[in-house]
């Protein structure tokens, strides 16, 4: 299935500077292993040493945050936007 995933600024120097991308998958962790395999090295940046999404970083799936739906197992409909959103630390 086709989607687009919406890329933030930090990760764009791994789709050569593009702010979206086609990802095809059933589920996030599919998309997510796709995006891997065509833009080598962006899957450490999203997932952590043990496969899970990292602390600070949030995903989102059309509006909802996976991280209270089904996490990587999330469904990805067809045409589906994913959003891929670094937590911003400041003070």
């Amino acid at each position: 299935m086709s989607v687009t995933v919406r890329i933030p600024t930090i990760l764009r120097t791994y789709t050569g500077g593009n702010a979206e991308v086609s990802g095809e998958g059933a589920t996030l962790r599919d998309v997510l292993a796709k995006l891997d395999a065509d833009y080598p090295g962006i899957g450490a940046r999203i997932l952590d040493e043990s496969g899970k999404i990292r602390r600070f970083v949030n995903v989102y799936v059309g509006e909802e945050d996976v991280r209270f739906a089904e996490g990587l197992d999330t469904a990805v409909p067809q045409g589906a936007q994913i959003s891929i959103i670094p937590a911003v630390a400041g003070g």
